[in-house]
């Protein structure tokens, strides 16, 4: 087997993988998002700010992976 192609299917494994964590994230939005009793102090710009870098984080993985898988890196 090619070297590219070990590198392919890895990254396509991981793309997969990517996007299940995105559709468990975005089930369970609220879950993990939302306002957290425990915490009287946090405030609605704390957890927007986590959101968005969650969100980013997700969306970077995403890209990345899906590069690589089509090798154009």
């Amino acid at each position: 087997m090619e070297t590219n192609h070990v590198i392919q299917l890895i990254f396509g494994l991981l793309f997969l993988v990517v996007l299940a964590v995105g559709g468990f994230l975005f089930a369970n939005y609220e879950r993990l998002f939302g306002p957290d009793p425990n915490m009287p102090s946090e405030n609605s710009s704390s957890r927007a700010y986590t959101k968005v870098q969650v969100l980013v984080v997700w969306l970077h993985a995403l890209v990345l992976t899906g590069a690589f898988a089509l090798l154009l890196h």
